[in-house]
């Protein structure tokens, strides 16, 4: 009985120990998150604040850049588990090499992603949205194609940063973009300091302006810190090769294309719901707006995961990472319990502070209760592919994840929402009630090619040893 109750006590120790170190590389990860996604908040709040065509406007435009940015940021994902792997078996000497490369990959995806924002218009006019909001949306798109080339930069120094495990310089920065923007914003929007009165679509021009201050305070800091001086990235000059960008692109295509997948769902739902009205395209994006919040959480534990299974096989420990990853997805699930029962709560209160009219408010209150619900299934979700990301285990993971969300999810959302298969159409609630499928399919495959991976990885290890 005594030993029971020591070995339980040991799990119990061991559990709270990789608790404190994965909330330690979390929770600056999460302000950084939250930041960026406050960022997006705050665009939403003060285009609202003009008026429903306004908010409309940058619903539509985030509908577009969003799932771009996320395609570009998931591919440059590839740098923290190779940075992590390398920094855990203790190679730091070939990590300022990768992150050289890395950074070429990123000018050149940034401005690809640049390409295609200022050339949007057609994805909206062949999606049917109201002409009406089709100019200020583009306006905005001008704005954040400006910035996007930026952001990948400065990602692949923050993939950097994390895979070191120092998480705090990304938060820093999250947060002084964060109040960069909100009088960003006002300039723009209403037109000051010689500035022309671009209403909610001049929140564009405002984020990117943040973006390139975001990228120059990230490139000071791991230019000057001590902290980075071993891994040697300002040693020297290299032009791009190949043979290294072709093992990132390896990787991270697949992450990029699985995070696209998912995201992409969301911008389908509101391209394809824009020609019901600005009110019921305004209501959508406070819903989503407020999610994709809550969402940074387990966002962000999926990442500090990634670093730490990463960590854990650089040190030849598999059953360490496998540890590190069921810590990670049980503490996501804690986080979706609370955040669900947040949004159930409050949900007519959390849209009030988007927007005054009733009408919005009415929609979005309707449309956070599917919110809520997919709290626990997104949580593992994430939370699993970033433990895959950790083990570089992403081509199934990218399979898996369009076979959930575009094989499953869209078309039941499409077959409820907007055909009478079953019924008459229920509008946007059928089309979130699909996201909640395909997100309950994507938790349950990735949870099991996890398990699997681990199990994988620790025979191999025996069998080495």
């Amino acid at each position: 009985m005594d030993c029971l109750v020591i070995a339980r006590e040991s799990r119990l120790s061991r559990c709270m120990r990789e608790l404190r170190a994965l909330l330690v590389l979390a929770l600056p990860i999460m302000i950084a998150q939250l930041s960026h996604s406050a960022m997006g908040f705050v665009d939403a709040v003060m285009a609202g604040r003009v008026g429903p065509r306004d908010l409309a406007a940058v619903a539509l435009g985030n509908s577009i850049w969003v799932p771009v940015f996320l395609l570009m940021t998931g591919i440059l994902l590839a740098t923290t588990p190779k940075v992590a792997q390398r920094f855990g078996a203790g190679q730091e000497t070939e990590i300022g090499p990768l992150v050289r490369q890395a950074l070429w990959l990123a000018l050149a995806v940034g401005i690809a992603a640049g390409v295609v924002l200022w050339n949007a218009k057609p994805i909206l006019v062949v999606m049917g949205v109201d002409p009406e909001l089709i100019g200020p949306s583009m306006v905005y798109l001008y704005g954040i194609g400006c910035g996007i080339p930026s952001v990948a930069l400065y990602y692949v120094l923050r993939c950097f940063s994390d895979g070191l495990g120092r998480t705090r310089p990304s938060m820093m920065i999250g947060l002084l973009g964060l109040l960069l923007n909100i009088p960003l914003n006002y300039v723009f929007i209403y037109g000051h300091f010689g500035m022309p009165a671009l209403g909610g679509a001049g929140c564009g021009w405002a984020t990117a302006v943040a973006m390139w201050c975001m990228f120059f305070a990230m490139l000071a800091w791991v230019r000057w810190a001590p902290a980075y001086k071993n891994a040697g990235l300002f040693d020297r000059f290299e032009w791009p090769r190949w043979e290294p960008i072709q093992r990132l692109l390896s990787i991270g295509l697949p992450i990029g294309i699985a995070v696209f997948a998912e995201s992409s769902i969301f911008a389908v739902i509101a391209l394809l719901i824009g020609s019901l009205g600005a009110d019921v395209v305004a209501g959508h994006q406070v819903a989503l707006n407020f999610s994709s919040l809550t969402f940074m959480i387990p966002y962000a534990l999926g990442m500090a995961v990634t670093v730490r299974v990463g960590h854990a096989l650089g040190a030849g420990d598999p059953r360490q990472a496998r540890f590190v990853a069921g810590v990670g997805i049980l503490t996501a699930l804690a986080f979706a319990a609370f955040f669900c029962t947040v949004m159930l709560s409050l949900r007519s209160e959390i849209a009030a502070i988007y927007t005054p009219d009733p009408t919005v408010i009415q929609v979005a209150s309707a449309l956070i209760v599917f919110a809520a619900l997919y709290q626990f299934s997104d949580a593992v979700q994430v939370t699993a592919a970033g433990a895959l990301r950790g083990y570089q285990d992403t081509r199934v993971t990218m399979v898996m994840t369009l076979f959930a969300y575009w094989g499953i999810g869209l078309p039941v959302g499409y077959a409820l929402g907007l055909s009478h298969w079953f019924g008459e159409p229920s509008g946007p609630k059928g089309l979130w009630q699909g996201l909640i499928v395909g997100l309950t399919c994507a938790a349950v495959m990735l949870s099991i090619r996890l398990a699997r991976s681990a199990k994988k990885r620790i025979r191999l290890h025996n069998v080495r040893t």
